[in-house]
């Protein structure tokens, strides 16, 4: 069974009526056409798929393509035109708000490429943040602030500001957060690109082996089609608000679906020079 199913997302923005909104989805209209007779942006395009429970989904494309705009229609922080996002069978836009904001701060977590940290509060409180919305007891707060450090690497940094972190330990901090409400759920959007080439595939192998470890369910943004290869188990090329191709590894790199998807394939084998990935860079593999 799907821990994540979406159905046929479209997401229209601009002033709009509901008929003009039925128009661009009957007629399944592109997105120049949507920009010429209606002045507004389609962001997404009839977009459906499915994650199994404890796989790594990663979708890419260029900046503007729509991907992390996909991203926030898991947890609804933006509501589709049209489509349904399904949790383990909970129709999400079924849900009024209290039961909505449960279901994000116990089932969904959520990285970002912007730590997002509070300056102020130590690294352990900040892990432990999401805990004391929840009005979890500080002594259990402590205990699972300090194993999601140690997860990360990071324990004798607990009582540390954030202003004494590097932008990696940051990043780590950032995902330790993201563990701390034991979410059977990661969103993940580009968390690691703002960082250093060799911290960022650090970054990368210490996700995959925590995902792998804790079988989280994970949908990954990701604008670089070597760092795809290196976390999903499955990927899908996305551009102008809807999916190219969706595939294993191997699958896309072997039988592209089109010449768009062919050039991502050149760039990731140019930079490995190679016609195909390493055993290393295969999803679910280590280094």
């Amino acid at each position: 069974m799907a821990t994540v199913r979406c159905e046929k997302l479209w997401k229209v923005f601009g002033t709009l009526s509901a008929s003009q909104l039925a128009q661009i989805r009957d007629q399944n209209l592109t997105k120049e056409a949507v920009a010429t007779r209606f002045n507004a942006v389609l962001a997404l395009r009839n977009v459906s798929f499915e994650v199994q429970k404890g796989r790594t989904f990663c979708i890419m494309g260029l900046s503007g393509c729509g991907k992390s705009t996909l991203l926030r229609h898991v947890n609804r922080l933006i509501e589709p035109s049209f489509g349904q996002v399904h949790l383990d069978e909970v129709l999400v836009s079924a849900l009024d708000r209290r039961a909505l904001g449960d279901l994000r701060s116990r089932k969904i977590g959520m990285v970002f490429q912007s730590y997002g940290l509070f300056p102020h509060l130590t690294i352990a409180e900040n892990v432990a943040f999401g805990l004391e919305v929840r009005k979890v007891d500080r002594r259990k707060r402590r205990e699972v602030a300090q194993e999601k450090l140690r997860l990360v690497g990071l324990a004798d940094w607990a009582d540390r500001l954030p202003g004494e972190l590097s932008g990696g330990m940051k990043q780590r901090v950032g995902l330790a957060r993201a563990l701390a409400n034991d979410p059977e759920i990661l969103l993940m959007d580009e968390p690691f690109s703002a960082l250093d080439p060799l911290i960022r595939r650090e970054l990368q192998d210490e996700y995959v082996a925590i995902a792998q470890s804790l079988g989280k369910t994970t949908i990954f943004i990701t604008h670089d089609f070597e760092e795809a290869l290196r976390v999903g188990d499955e990927l899908a090329i996305m551009r102008d608000g809807e999916f190219l191709q969706v595939g294993t590894p191997d699958e896309i790199l072997r039988r592209p679906a089109d010449a768009f998807v062919a050039k991502f394939v050149a760039m990731a084998t140019d930079k490995l020079g190679r016609k195909e990935p390493p055993d290393s860079m295969r999803a679910g593999a280590m280094p």
